[in-house]
């Protein structure tokens, strides 16, 4: 694959992160965990991106979090607030909705 492939292919991934990120707080988690659940589900996701990913998203007022002093060492842990729920909705909806349009814009494409 070439270089302007990956780069198309790195700029797509990136549109998707925030609906990625939302859907996978429906449960409190920290920044390793939620990176490393991405990571089972397919979805890679460097810490640079992840950490201030996460802060957008709560000064956006999406998400909420709270410092958990308890283990080993102090972590900060997002949730989902109502907010963002009603945003997932929306972008899940526009998600499916694009997915669609592109399904039937490829196989348009295939059967040329």
């Amino acid at each position: 694959m070439n270089e302007v492939a990956q780069n198309l292919i790195s700029e797509l991934r990136r549109g998707t992160l925030v609906l990625s990120v939302l859907s996978q707080l429906q449960e409190r988690a920290y920044g390793y965990s939620l990176k490393e659940r991405l990571a089972e589900r397919g979805v890679e996701i460097d810490q640079g991106t992840l950490y201030p990913l996460l802060r957008r998203l709560e000064e956006q007022g999406l998400l909420q979090s709270e410092w958990s002093l308890t283990e080993s060492r102090p972590r900060r842990y997002y949730r989902i607030n109502a907010t963002g729920q009603a945003v997932l909705e929306t972008l899940t909806q526009e998600w499916q909705s694009m997915v669609a349009a592109m399904h039937r814009l490829l196989q348009e494409q295939e059967e040329k």
